[in-house]
């Protein structure tokens, strides 16, 4: 069933708080996965926002990952919100069981196949948030006529399919785009950004229109997860 745990998050998406408020999504690409469990408590004693849960299929993406059986046990343990990333070539076929098992935010790629309008109803259908995510050579302007449509979307600032790759800057540019048009039209659309992230590249992300920041080794490997999320809401390495 369709839940939005974190009170705040939802305050944003219909307008009632702070616009400029960041918030932290952990990707569990990066966690102990033979300790998954004592992973999600730390996240949830650490104050993280989202749990980040990465679908990769071997075919959009050279890579395999985890899917539903994994995200349905997730689910179980934890009240925090679900954010998953459809890397997957075929999305549409997936989106309603995703939402089933119980993801509270889908974001899946407009590279992908399919008709991104049609599963985006599904998406809404089944009664998750919809999101829309772009490879970094994907121009921002590919997401402008689904803005009105979307809760959030989702600008890849590493090419997806890997965990621990560097930032990629230029795809700042597009972060800053997508902000003006969401700006100009009046919506309240949450900015995701994923891959590379630290508390160096947040400040720089966030500057330029983020508000939403995936993170995987740099929280999973800092000796107090707490302050690591702290420090990449307020964008210092400090």
């Amino acid at each position: 069933m369709y839940r939005i745990i974190n009170a705040d998050i939802t305050a944003v998406l219909f307008g009632r708080s702070d616009k400029l408020k960041k918030y932290v999504s952990a990707s569990v690409l990066s966690a102990d996965l033979l300790n998954l469990e004592d992973e999600i408590r730390r996240l949830e004693q650490s104050k993280i926002d989202m749990l980040h849960f990465d679908v990769m299929d071997g075919l959009f993406v050279n890579n395999i990952t985890y899917g539903l059986p994994v995200l349905k046990a997730i689910r179980k343990v934890t009240d925090l919100t679900l954010d998953v990333h459809l890397m997957i070539q075929d999305p549409m076929r997936y989106v309603g069981r995703f939402a089933e098992y119980g993801a509270d935010y889908i974001s899946f790629h407009i590279e992908s196949d399919g008709n991104t309008t049609e599963t985006l109803t599904d998406i809404k259908n089944s009664g998750a948030k919809a999101a829309l995510a772009i490879k970094p050579a994907t121009p921002a302007e590919s997401v402008y006529d689904y803005l009105p449509y979307l809760d959030m979307v989702l600008v890849m600032t590493v090419e997806p399919g890997f965990g621990g790759q560097s930032f990629m800057p230029e795809t700042i540019e597009k972060v800053k785009k997508i902000k003006q048009k969401i700006t100009e039209l009046g919506l309240d659309v949450l900015i995701q950004v994923d891959g590379g992230i630290n508390a160096e590249t947040a400040k720089i992300a966030s500057e330029a229109g983020a508000n939403v920041l995936v993170s995987g080794s740099y929280l999973f490997k800092a000796d107090d997860m707490a302050s690591a999320a702290e420090k990449l809401k307020e964008g210092s390495s400090e």
